[in-house]
């Protein structure tokens, strides 16, 4: 998979971090930024997306599903895209990326891996 985040991280200017992690804040793969850095950041998303997908619950005509989230910081901008069962595509970019660009590139990545970035529900079993 690392392959891939690289795809997305040379093909979109002004990229600096591309991660994927699990619904519950796992780093499951990383391109462009050292392991803690990609930690703490899977680990906000689990929160963000929880929250986004209350949002979405808000809408009665919708799936209660989050898709995108985009955030717009001084200096760049957070993107986190549902990416499977489970996973969750996030990058951090330079304030001047292409927005659109962007976009379309975590889509096309989501549509071509999509089944592989699946995280399955942990499931409770004896401690050992």
């Amino acid at each position: 998979m690392d392959w891939m985040l690289k795809d997305l991280a040379t093909s979109v200017p002004q990229t600096r971090h591309v991660i994927v992690l699990s619904s519950d804040g796992l780093r499951m793969a990383q391109h462009g930024t050292d392991p803690d850095a990609a930690d703490r950041l899977a680990a906000a998303c689990a929160g963000l997306q929880s929250l986004s997908t209350a949002i979405a619950g808000e809408f009665p005509h919708g799936d209660g599903q989050m898709r995108l989230v985009v955030i717009e910081v001084d200096g760049g901008f957070f993107y986190l895209m549902a990416a499977g069962a489970g996973a969750f595509l996030a990058v951090l970019a330079d304030d001047d990326v292409d927005a659109e660009l962007m976009g379309m590139r975590m889509r096309d990545l989501v549509a071509r891996i999509g089944s592989h970035l699946t995280s399955p529900p942990r499931v409770g079993g004896p401690v050992t």
